[in-house]
């Protein structure tokens, strides 16, 4: 399964969702939906604004638990 470190990379910052939200024009709803796993697809659109805004990389970004 896919997690994104979404909120903890937000916190490190010291931003809110909401400003990121404003800086990526998204809704709170279709973030919010990415950051608790309640969606199956994400472009790399997303992924390349989430990178840039978090100034992370994507294996900070990303993380991906390996289930048996």
């Amino acid at each position: 399964m896919v997690h994104f470190n979404i909120e903890k990379l937000l916190k490190k910052k010291n931003k809110s969702k909401y400003w990121l939200c404003q800086k990526m024009n998204i809704t709170s709803r279709n973030l919010n939906r990415v950051i608790y796993g309640e969606t199956t697809s994400i472009s790399f659109k997303y992924l390349e604004e989430l990178c840039k805004y978090l100034e992370c990389d994507l294996d900070e970004l990303i993380n991906i638990d390996k289930e048996a």
